[in-house]
């Protein structure tokens, strides 16, 4: 209000003062100093009114803009010392994690395929007292704080329990071949002759039953019940194709088949010695091991010997089935 005022007042002095200069007189001294008097009060009251005005709009963007130019360069700072502290960077980050109503932290979702797995292998420490059986599998669920009736998981039973052991003992295996290989390829160890080789990954493969060993004939009679069979043979694939990449065959012709029947019908034979070996260390079945992998090694691909070699893998499921029902006496599924 103020300086609307000062304004009108310099208003009407502009004005008064533009009439008397706008009148054309004589030039005289004192009216030229007369002139040059108004003319600097006029100034004057211009400038009061001036300063009094709120600031342009271009003074305001440029503070504005100076103002948004400093708060950027305060925030790239702070996310790059953020990017420098991994527990800052940790922090940032929204939180994706479950709390329930109270407020505690909620556990990570575990799949039916996940606790299933759980169970079986905690089951597998009440296999020598209860054999391959569902009383095992409770036991196993009950050392985890879950109800025995958590055994109706398992559809298969005593089956289950028998296969996930197999694989896990596959999957021991591979792990260890692999890293064989990785110390071969880094020059850590000696490459070994295929027939060693072979051996040695059979009898690693088989020692790995000799805590069971007393309840294993039960275990094979399982695997040879008609719903079984498929899983079973399936495992055996596995095991025998890994054993023979990790020997390095890249063969693919007809040797292939012969190379793995041939060790198929070698590892189920060499099982069932063990399972009625009664020598120290099972030293009777090494030697017998030793014996048959030469020739699995020395074997040619023709496909006579092809057809030979499956059909004396198909005889010695045969006579395991026979030979585990008199070790066993069990013929029905458990």
């Amino acid at each position: 209000m103020a300086a609307l005022l000062r304004g009108l007042r310099a208003g009407r002095a502009l004005r008064g003062l533009g009439s008397v200069v706008a009148t054309p007189s004589a030039t005289t001294p004192q009216s030229s100093s007369l002139r040059r008097g108004f003319h600097c009060a006029a100034l004057r009251l211009q400038d009061e009114s001036k300063s009094d005005k709120p600031p342009s709009s271009s003074t305001t963007y440029h503070e504005h803009y100076r103002a948004h130019t400093t708060e950027q360069h305060t925030t790239a700072a702070s996310q790059g010392d953020s990017a420098s502290d991994p527990a800052a960077e940790e922090a940032s980050r929204p939180n994706t994690s479950y709390q329930d109503q109270s407020g505690e932290q909620g556990e990570e979702y575990e799949t039916e395929e996940q606790l299933q797995a759980r169970i079986l292998t905690a089951a597998l420490e009440f296999v020598p007292q209860h054999g391959w059986s569902m009383e095992a599998i409770a036991a196993g669920a009950e050392t985890l704080g879950l109800s025995s009736a958590s055994t109706g998981m398992f559809y298969n039973g005593a089956g289950d329990l028998v296969l996930h052991f197999i694989a896990q003992c596959n999957s021991q295996l591979t792990e260890i071949l692999a890293e064989q290989h990785k110390q071969v390829q880094l020059g850590q160890a000696e490459p070994k002759k295929t027939a060693d080789f072979l051996r040695d990954a059979v009898e690693t493969r088989l020692r790995m039953y000799i805590p069971y060993i007393e309840t294993w004939p039960q275990a094979m009679s399982i695997l040879l019940l008609p719903h079984n069979i498929p899983d079973s043979l399936k495992h055996l694939s596995s095991l025998v194709d890994d054993i023979w990449y990790y020997a390095g065959d890249r063969s693919t012709d007809m040797n292939w088949y012969t190379k793995r029947a041939a060790l198929t019908g070698i590892y189920n034979t060499t099982e069932l010695v063990m399972v009625q070996d009664s020598s120290p260390d099972f030293q009777d079945t090494w030697n017998f091991l030793d014996n048959r992998i030469q020739d699995v090694v020395n074997m040619a691909g023709t496909a006579k010997q092809v057809q030979s070699t499956g059909e004396a893998v198909v005889q010695g499921l045969m006579g395991a089935a026979v030979t585990l029902k008199n070790l066993t006496g069990v013929n029905q599924r458990r």
